[in-house]
């Protein structure tokens, strides 16, 4: 579920490198302290082609989340929008999952990153469901985690940062050591917050629930679709299935 599926091309500052030559030194900020920005992209097969969803507003948020993280991107969204684009096609890949990145490298050694300028990384492979095939039809066993997210003001949840989701693989492997697919951590105050590496819904009685934006979890751009069509619909006077 979890395996990368090798493409021929990344993109990288600007041009397109073979797969097997993106690398970074061992040194590098990023791999140090976990100061790198990424974001998590679907692609779908449509009957017009190729699909990417939400790009731009993905993009928005790597965005966001660099200048939380005091991180200069020399591109603009338009350029990563293009080049993310043009990616898919030169890999010949339909469905497939991208995942932008903005990498701190070589030259800092401390916690000041200013030294290690960023880089600009475009990879995309084929990726299917992420709780696997069969977890839209049948649905997945979760647990609720012992390990709870980080309570607001401490690291900014808002943000994509690779160093934020260590918390979420203590997450993910609690709960498969335990025979669950995915693990629901609760906030600080004891209050659900969100899945390792998803936002959270409930349905009860047609009603649609979900935990507000705390300071403990990440505002998703598919959470963010999922309320509009819910307001869309209750403005239609229907009602989401119990089984959704």
């Amino acid at each position: 579920m979890s395996e990368i599926i090798e493409t021929e091309w990344i993109w990288r500052d600007g041009e397109f490198i073979p797969w097997a030559s993106a690398h970074i030194h061992v040194l590098s900020h990023s791999v140090q302290f976990g100061s790198s920005i990424f974001e998590g992209i679907r692609c779908y097969n449509t009957s017009n082609g190729p699909a990417i969803f939400r790009l731009k507003d993905h993009l928005q948020r790597l965005y966001n989340s660099c200048k939380i993280y005091h991180t200069e991107i020399k591109f603009t969204i338009e350029e990563l929008a293009i080049a993310c684009c043009e990616l898919v096609i030169r890999n010949g890949v339909d469905a497939c999952y991208l995942r932008p990145m903005v990498v701190r490298g070589y030259g800092a050694a401390g916690m000041m990153p200013f030294e290690s300028h960023p880089e600009v990384y475009l990879p995309c492979w084929p990726w299917g469901p992420y709780l696997g095939n069969s977890a839209l039809e049948h649905g997945v066993d979760v647990c609720v985690s012992s390990w709870h997210r980080a309570a607001p003001n401490t690291i900014p949840a808002m943000a994509k940062m690779a160093g934020n989701y260590l918390n979420s693989q203590l997450i993910k492997m609690e709960a498969s050591a335990n025979g669950f697919a995915e693990g629901i951590a609760l906030g600080s105050d004891g209050m659900l917050s969100e899945g390792s590496g998803q936002n959270i819904f409930l349905v009860n009685r047609g009603i649609l629930y979900t935990p507000s934006i705390n300071g403990t979890l990440l505002p998703g751009i598919t959470r963010e679709c999922i309320l509009e069509l819910a307001s869309l619909l209750s403005k239609r006077d229907m009602r989401f299935p119990d089984h959704a």
